[in-house]
Order: structure tokens, then C-alpha cells, then sequence
């Protein structure tokens, strides 16, 4: 069993829940980190690198669905309102769809606040005379927006089909909360990835550059500077693997030899082969991206896809519950 030189650090300043979940991951027999703790300022950077890459197709194909439909989503959404954007990283979609809107306001929420204040501020420069509030917030709750906005109609945006990074009673949990933040009456355009063949999906997930495996491999290093960590990151490497049965791709951190490392002075132990899972990307049909929104209490109004149907925008709004069927 090898073991890590052992690393301090002050955890003063360490975000509890990251710790906790860490801690509690790393304890569980098969080990699993959540993918939300990706996204600290180098996480960030990572991903969008990985979003410019020739293998990662979403980004490309939905930023010409926004470029080819977005006046019509203004046409349904009408002027005037504010545009909330779940988890926007650098924006670099947004200006398409903030160009045909017409919005009021502009609330990004991003865990990051580092990357989040940055990105705002760039956007805000593109757009100067619209009002940008950008929100620190883990927005896997209900989120308290600005009161700026409290009664102006809501147009949320959850592109990348971020969604697809939860199973599916989490994502419904999340559409849920999204209407908590958002209101009955809002909409929601939201991109949804599509199933296709396995390759492709593989390739985007496992770049010959290797940026997906930097990327994976940042959450080690994350630990390790912010927890106390002491992990042995040269002992893993990135895996990306197609779960049929779940209609998903997993990404996995796996160990190349018996490791043992500390956390927060916490012992872990890891054999060779064993992984700690740390993604899934769910992959739809046109049928059961309409059912998860309906679940979540969303109404699919209009669907845009690609011509080979790699990729799906949905415009979604959230009607009152009906009382009967």
C-alpha cells in the first residue's frame, strides 16, 4: 500500500459542505464525489477548455440552435423579462439569447464566485445598458434572487444540458426548485443531450489532448489544497464509460496501485482498480427529455434539435398545478 507524503492545511477557510461530502463519499464502499465541487476557479477554466475541444460537440451544436432560434424563443417568451442563468460559468452562450429577448435583467448563479464576478463583469460590458446581478449560489436549491427582480417574469436558461449531470430523481428535484426560484408563469429554456452512438459520446468525454482528464483529475487537487489532502494524484487516471443500463456517460477517477491518503486527518484507503465516480452526463430521447420537464412540473412548449438529432433545446414554462387530470 503506498503511502502520500502528508500534506497541512488550515481548514478555517474550508467550504463545510465540500468537506462533508468528500468525507462522506470517500467512506461509502463504492467511493462517489459529487460533480458540483469541479468548478473552483481552475475547474472552471478546465471546462471551458473542454468546451472549444473538436470532440465535445454540445457546445457547438447548441450555440447554433441559440443562433438560429433565439428570435423565436423571444417571440414566445415576450420582452421584459429577467433571464436567470443556472450555473453560467464564462456565459459565452448567453449574448445569443440575451440579443433576442429583450430582457430587463440578467441574474447569473454560479458556485464559483471568482469565475462568476469575471464572467459578469465581461458580459456586462457587451450589454451596458442591461442590469446584471450576478448571484454566488449553489443553485441545487431554491435560490433567493435579487429583490431587483422579484416581480418581474422569469425566463430561466440551463444550457450544456447540465441537467443530464443528475439521476433523474434529482433532476426532478432540481426542475422543482427552479420553479421555487424562478415562479409559477416563468419559462425555462433548457439544453438537453441527446442519445447517439458510443464513440461519439466516449470521444467527448476521453479528448486525445487530454484537457477531460485534467479536469477530473483538478477535483484531486482541489482536495488536496483546500482539505488538507494529502492524495497521491500521479496514482490516478481519468475513465469515461458508457452505462447503457442508465443511459448515461460516467466519468471515474481510478487508482493504479494500493493507495492510502489522508483527508482533514482522515484515513482513506483505495485498492488498484478501484475508482471514485465523480460524473454522470445523462443522455435523453426527444420522449424522456419531455417526460423529466413534465415530471418536474415544467410544460414543454417548443423543442429545436439539430439535423441529426445530436442535440435539443427545450422551451418549457411552469403552469399552475391543475386540479384534476
Amino acid at each position: 500500500m503506498l503511502q502520500a507524503d502528508t500534506a497541512t492545511a488550515d481548514l478555517s477557510n474550508a467550504d463545510p459542505a465540500f468537506l462533508a461530502d468528500v468525507l462522506e463519499g470517500l467512506s461509502q464502499t463504492r467511493k462517489a464525489i459529487p460533480a458540483r465541487w469541479f468548478y473552483d476557479r481552475r475547474g472552471s477554466e478546465l471546462f471551458e477548455e473542454i468546451t472549444r475541444l473538436s470532440e465535445y460537440y454540445p457546445t457547438r451544436i447548441e450555440t447554433a440552435l441559440l443562433a438560429a432560434h433565439c428570435d423565436e424563443v423571444g417571440l414566445i417568451a415576450g420582452k421584459g423579462r429577467a433571464v436567470v442563468e443556472f450555473g453560467s460559468g464564462s456565459s459565452l452562450k448567453t449574448p445569443h439569447l440575451l440579443s433576442c429577448v429583450s430582457p430587463s435583467a440578467y441574474i447569473p448563479i454560479d458556485i464559483s464566485g471568482d469565475f462568476l464576478r469575471d464572467s459578469a463583469a465581461a458580459l456586462a460590458n457587451s450589454f451596458p445598458d442591461l442590469k446584471v446581478l450576478p448571484v454566488e449560489a449553489n443553485f441545487m436549491h431554491p435560490v433567493a434572487l435579487p429583490d431587483a427582480v422579484s416581480m418581474l417574469p422569469k425566463l430561466g436558461f440551463f444550457p450544456g444540458s447540465t441537467i443530464g449531470n443528475l439521476v433523474p430523481r434529482s433532476g426532478v428535484n432540481l426542475l422543482r426548485d427552479m420553479i421555487e426560484t424562478l415562479g409559477v408563469g416563468s419559462m425555462l429554456l433548457i439544453g438537453m443531450d441527446q442519445v447517439k452512438d458510443t464513440d461519439i459520446l466516449i470521444r467527448a468525454y476521453d479528448d486525445d489532448v487530454g484537457v477531460t482528464a485534467a479536469f477530473n483529475l483538478n477535483l484531486l487537487e482541489r482536495i488536496n489544497r483546500e482539505l488538507g489532502g494529502d492524495i497521491p494524484v500521479q496514482w490516478f487516471r481519468h475513465r469515461a464509460v458508457w452505462n447503457d443500463t442508465w443511459s448515461r456517460i460516467e466519468m471515474h477517477l481510478v487508482a493504479t496501485r494500493d493507495l492510502n491518503f489522508m483527508i482533514a486527518g482522515r484515513h482513506f484507503e483505495m485498492h488498484a482498480d478501484e475508482t471514485i465516480h465523480t460524473e454522470n452526463s445523462h443522455k435523453y430521447t426527444p420522449r424522456s427529455g419531455r417526460q423529466l420537464l413534465a415530471a418536474g412540473g415544467w410544460t414543454p412548449l417548443r423543442e429545436w434539435a439539430d439535423a441529426n438529432g445530436m442535440f435539443s433545446l427545450i422551451l418549457a414554462e411552469a403552469k399552475p398545478e391543475p386540479v384534476a387530470p
